[in-house]
């Protein structure tokens, strides 16, 4: 796979630049729609030392911010780190992969020799997680379970009881579960795993920092995990990966608390906003919603290709999700963005709806 097809597999098409060169209203990235709270960042960083090894800032955050005990905190170069170290580190086989999701999931699994086992989400379900009975069966060949909880694309979360009640369940197999837009859910922090990891050897959370705080370029996050867990994924981890930029801007997050609660309040609001602005539009139906996105559809007899192409022409781009595997050409993702922009986006969505019923008209009269 060469460089330029991973990244567009990876990534996938947000329909590039408008016709027109303009700019556009951005809904496929999932970053808060708040600018960072990091835009003053000290001017007096030092550079010139070596970061710590371990990167101690970022854990120092996690520790006062989550509540967490230093000895269960693996700082990351982001989220994806993560991702590749731990089938890496764990030496695992066979690992229950849900379908769709994040892309890096079944590719790190593969890079580290992993056999991926696809467990599909219905769509006749609302791409909800199985449960327990259903679960235990598909897990009955597999090392572990890596999965997204809120789940990219679909926007939906696992119950954290099913999660608990798989690991005692089955303490012998590994529960990796992504919480990258946990703290975008309603719920937060009573529905993440993080709180729980001390009493759990077989639970390791990948969490991210970039998406909520919308700081994607420093690449923030950790494994929050039981202490026999960390020492061991320690043994197979580079140093230095996380660098004192870094460092120093997890430390400021936890002086953001008033960015925090304004996050919230806008996916919260976002999020009703949307559903009701687009709850008669016959065109496009809602799934997930957990997050600070929303999974969506074209309805039976239009196309993904008219919906996008109706978009740019309107200035707006969202995910085309069509390069997710088990993902029917029907799909596209979009973020919660300002109430002024959801408006934007809603008013465009539902002209689509009926402009497409005119069109439907106007072809069965010409029929008839």
């Amino acid at each position: 796979m060469s460089g330029d097809h991973l990244l567009a597999h990876c990534h996938g098409d947000r329909t590039g630049e408008l016709a027109g060169g303009g700019a556009a209203l951005d809904f496929s990235v999932n970053l808060a729609p708040v600018a960072p709270p990091l835009s003053a960042l000290s001017a007096s960083i030092p550079l010139a030392p070596y970061p710590s090894m371990d990167g101690r800032g970022v854990r120092d955050f996690y520790v006062a911010c989550f509540g967490l005990d230093p000895e269960c905190v693996l700082a990351t170069n982001g989220a994806i780190e993560g991702l590749y170290l731990v089938p890496r580190a764990l030496g695992m086989k066979r690992v229950l992969v849900p379908q769709p999701s994040f892309f890096d999931y079944g590719r790190a699994c593969r890079l580290a020799g992993v056999e991926v086992v696809p467990l599909a989400l219905s769509e006749a379900d609302g791409f909800a997680f199985p449960g327990i009975d259903e679960l235990a069966e598909v897990l009955a060949g597999c090392d572990a379970l890596l999965a997204g909880s809120p789940n990219n694309p679909t926007g939906t979360l696992i119950p954290k009881e099913l999660l608990l009640a798989l690991a005692c369940r089955f303490p012998e197999k590994q529960f990796i579960i992504d919480e990258a837009f946990i703290q975008f859910t309603e719920d937060f922090p009573s529905n993440s795993l993080m709180p729980e990891i001390r009493a759990f050897r077989n639970i390791v959370v990948i969490h991210s920092l970039t998406k909520f705080y919308a700081i994607a370029g420093l690449r923030l996050g950790a494994i929050v995990a039981h202490p026999s867990m960390i020492e061991r994924l320690y043994g197979h981890k580079e140093p230095w990966t996380v660098n004192v930029v870094a460092e120093h801007a997890a430390r400021l997050l936890l002086h953001c608390g008033e960015y925090e609660e304004e996050v919230r309040s806008i996916i919260r609001e976002g999020r009703q906003q949307i559903a009701d602005g687009l709850a008669g539009n016959s065109a496009i139906t809602l799934h997930g919603g957990a997050a600070n996105f929303f999974f969506a559809s074209v309805a039976d007899g239009l196309t993904l290709d008219a919906l996008l192409a109706h978009l740019r022409l309107r200035g707006i781009l969202v995910r085309d999700c069509r390069n997710f595997e088990g993902v029917p050409p029907r799909f596209f993702r979009f973020c919660i963005r300002t109430s002024e922009e959801n408006s934007r986006l809603i008013e465009v969505l539902n002209d689509f709806a009926e402009v497409s019923k005119q069109v439907k008209a106007d072809a069965l009269e010409a029929v008839s």
